[in-house]
């Protein structure tokens, strides 16, 4: 009778939190002809292998960090010409607000002379020369929700897959004891919640994994209390029958990811202690990266990733909440900066030495830009922020089969348009597939009736961009 209670214990206690995996884990140990997650060639050969995405959810500005505009400090105060606006409308500022200058100051860095704000970012630019700068990005979307799950997702609403579970869906996956796809986060909530990455209408075993960045890092992965080894092993083969029953019968690829979630969190058990175990990282490479062994951080997060990817994961996902500066733009982003630029730095670096970096593309942005105008309201207890602005922002990218020390795209002198070669959402999209050897056009899913794919029914590669 107590053995039947330990087992019920199990089901009840830790089998639920295990069959909740199956929105986001990998196939067992044996493959099969249907696995999906068995390793796949891409249309063509790959410069990158894998991808880190650090994610500064609420956008950074472009205009303080890496678009230098000495116009605008010219015109601070005074504000932008109608022309320029045109009938742009905003959520928290009149187009008529005043113009506020780069709160940061810009320096020409590394042998390739790129501008930035070295001032808050002095250790990226110690890497300056391997980044990849696109200075002329743009989006559709105006608010932070849709835009970060338009980025993530070529669509602005929840439901289609993100972008890593498009890279797993047309790669699988080089690990069995870890997700192919992992997820982590170093603020507070991010706006596109679960949706970023959400593997949307491809089976679930494509999803994101999250890891907690205290305690255990995977929930419902360890044994209740009193479960031994014998015992969990004879539930989980008896679950495991039964599932492959249902799968013979139904063939629904939910209970295939059912059935490896199960076994995925078995191994787990003792892979996930192991690659979060900053204790075997030496003293140079922890203070190269300057996190705490124990102490949650973003730096501590990309250590984290660089394990994981040696480790074979396929696609990480860093997100760094906090930068949606709508007042006191200065202070946010000092802070902002002080947490991640360390971290952003040192992974190159410590990619670089490792031989790592040629194929494993890094990508580092926001949502969108922020406006070249002041935000200020004493209702709200605003004052020298700025609004968003799809129009034009930055990002960067790094290693994966890209030029290193470029800096592609134009903003106008205000930073407020892009006039020389725009990147959308749906190009960066297409040229990252690029560099992962894929057509983006080919890449396709079939959905109720019809293929889908990431960039819809947009997008072009940008070759400038490849190395």
């Amino acid at each position: 009778m107590d053995r039947m209670m330990q087992r019920r214990q199990f089901f009840t206690r830790c089998g639920l939190g295990l069959g909740q995996m199956a929105l986001a884990s990998l196939l067992a140990e044996a493959q099969s002809p249907n696995d999906p997650l068995a390793p796949k060639k891409p249309h063509f050969p790959a410069k990158a292998k894998r991808v880190i995405h650090l994610f500064m959810a609420g956008a950074p500005s472009h205009l303080d960090l890496f678009d230098p505009k000495p116009a605008l400090a010219k015109l601070e105060g005074k504000p932008l010409p109608p022309s320029v606006i045109g009938g742009q409308r905003y959520a928290f500022i009149r187009p008529d607000a005043a113009v506020m200058g780069p709160r940061f100051k810009f320096q020409k860095c590394g042998k390739s002379g790129v501008e930035l704000a070295a001032e808050v970012m002095p250790r990226l630019a110690e890497v300056v020369d391997d980044l990849c700068l696109i200075r002329s990005m743009r989006t559709d979307q105006f608010n932070h929700a849709p835009a970060q799950i338009f980025l993530n997702t070529g669509f602005s609403q929840p439901g289609r897959p993100s972008l890593g579970s498009w890279a797993v869906y047309g790669l699988g996956a080089e690990t069995r004891d870890l997700p192919a796809f992992v997820v982590m986060s170093t603020g507070a909530g991010i706006s596109g919640g679960s949706a970023n990455w959400s593997s949307g209408f491809l089976p679930t075993v494509y999803a994101g994994v999250r890891l907690r960045s205290t305690g255990q890092p995977i929930l419902n992965v360890a044994s209740p209390r009193g479960i031994d080894a014998r015992l969990q092993k004879e539930s989980l083969d008896l679950v495991r029958t039964l599932n492959q029953k249902r799968l013979d019968q139904d063939g629904d690829p939910e209970i295939a990811t059912r059935i490896n979630a199960y076994e995925m969190a078995f191994r787990l058990q003792s892979s996930a202690p192991e690659f979060m175990d900053l204790k075997k990282e030496s003293k140079e490479t922890l203070d190269l990266y300057g996190c705490d062994l124990d102490k949650p951080s973003f730096a501590r997060a990309c250590l984290i990733a660089r394990r994981l990817i040696e480790r074979g994961v396929r696609f990480v996902n860093i997100y760094h909440e906090g930068w949606d500066a709508h007042s006191d733009l200065t202070g946010n982003h000092k802070n902002n900066c002080q947490a991640t630029d360390q971290g952003s730095a040192a992974l190159i670096k410590d990619l670089k030495r490792r031989g790592l970096l040629d194929d494993t593309l890094v990508i580092w942005g926001g949502e969108f830009g922020r406006t070249p105008m002041v935000e200020t309201n004493a209702a709200l207890g605003r004052s020298l922020g700025r609004d968003h602005h799809p129009q034009a922002f930055t990002m960067w990218l790094a290693g994966g089969g890209v030029k290193p020390g470029l800096v592609h795209g134009e903003t106008d002198d205000l930073g407020f348009h892009v006039v020389k070669d725009p990147v959308h959402v749906h190009d960066l999209q297409a040229t990252i597939l690029h560099l992962l050897g894929f057509d983006h056009e080919k890449l396709t899913y079939r959905f109720q009736g019809r293929d889908f794919r990431l960039t819809d029914v947009h997008g072009k590669v940008v070759q400038a961009l490849l190395a």
